[in-house]
């Protein structure tokens, strides 16, 4: 019964905080072309991750990650990656979502190996987007994944006292939903196709979990599990040169496809409305602070930001700073907005004068 009571409460609380960080900080959605990943290499530095007989994860997934990049870099040469870490350091869960955010990256890719000690012969690969918990094993991968926050000196400030290892701790994860869950899954599936049915793998499924590398990624994001270190007919595949290119190239290809669908379906909205011959007024702010009341002097109160401005949506006073007439310059001011201080700006977009996800 106690449990129960506390379980409800934490329910609640949640709820709460969700509510207002959503309605303070909402997230912007993707538009255009797909032009920058971010590829993570799970782990590394003093989080050796998973351990197999002969094998680090952080070592592999780090090999793993710069191939894919480098397949990406050949076959995409319009695509600009960009890396979480591309040799052996730590990079904190929180900082590995930053990078992402603050590169206003279009897709979040994590790469991460599996293990289970107490049943060696489990197998297979398996792809993640946030989401709830279906069953006990996904919520053991996410807490072997997230346990990288004990490595974490400031891990209590970043993460509110955040406990990996708590099973009660994940009810939090069930009731996010992510603005951008169903391209995840999108791109998510297109891995474990390309894993499963051109590299040969078995396959696990497309499964949804709370990572903390996810929750915060403001795009579509993915985490993949690509093999268990703790079965060793697993672990000298993905220990071989061979395994890990089969593996990059997989994940290559399905980000290709990803993109190119993406990217087509953008160009045939663009070109109904070219059609329609609307000539709409496109202009880009950047986001950088929310308040329940209105700011009685915005210029004394925000100084140091450029064309100050301020909006009313979804239940309170949304300011702005700058106006641009391409996303891209507004990214450019974004991270001059972000280096004054304000840590969460980001772009949003108005067409006629009206605020547009």
């Amino acid at each position: 019964m106690l449990y129960q009571m506390t379980k409800k409460r934490l329910k609640f609380i949640f709820l709460v905080v969700m509510a207002v960080f959503m309605a303070v900080f909402d997230l912007p959605a993707q538009e255009g072309v797909i032009k920058k990943v971010v590829i993570d290499a799970g782990h590394g530095g003093k989080d050796p991750g998973a351990l197999g007989k002969k094998s680090r994860e952080k070592d592999i997934t780090l090999k793993v990650a710069l191939k894919t990049g480098r397949y990406i870099e050949k076959y995409c040469p319009d695509v600009e990656v960009v890396y979480t870490r591309s040799k052996d350091v730590f990079v904190s869960l929180n900082q590995r979502a930053k990078i992402a955010n603050d590169e206003a990256a279009d897709v979040f890719i994590s790469i991460h190996c599996n293990s289970a000690p107490k049943a060696t012969s489990a197998n297979g690969v398996e792809t993640f987007v946030m989401g709830e918990h279906r069953n006990e094993a996904n919520l053991e991968v996410a807490k072997l994944e997230n346990a990288a926050i004990l490595y974490e000196e400031d891990a209590d400030v970043n993460y509110g006292g955040f406990n990996p290892n708590s099973t009660e701790a994940y009810i939090a994860f069930s009731f996010i939903q992510s603005e951008y869950k169903q391209k995840s899954l999108d791109l998510a599936e297109r891995v474990q196709n390309q894993l499963v049915n051109r590299v040969g793998r078995k396959n696990r499924g497309v499964q949804q979990a709370g990572f903390l590398v996810l929750y915060r990624t403001a795009m579509p994001s993915i985490l993949v599990e690509i093999g268990f270190l703790s079965n060793v007919n697993e672990e000298k595949f993905l220990l071989s040169e061979l395994g890990q290119d089969y593996i990059a190239s997989a994940l290559f290809r399905a980000f290709r496809d990803y993109k190119k669908e993406s990217d087509e379906n953008w160009r045939k909205t663009m070109a109904v409305s070219d059609a329609n011959g609307k000539d709409d007024v496109i202009v880009y702010k950047v986001q950088f602070d929310s308040k329940p009341e209105e700011v009685s002097n915005m210029k004394s109160c925000y100084k140091g930001l450029d064309n100050v401005s301020c909006y009313y949506y979804k239940g309170s006073y949304r300011y702005t700073a700058g106006q641009f007439s391409t996303k891209s310059e507004a990214d450019r001011y974004c991270k001059t907005v972000r280096a004054k201080g304000y840590k969460d700006a980001f772009v949003v977009k108005f067409v006629n004068g009206e605020r547009i996800n």
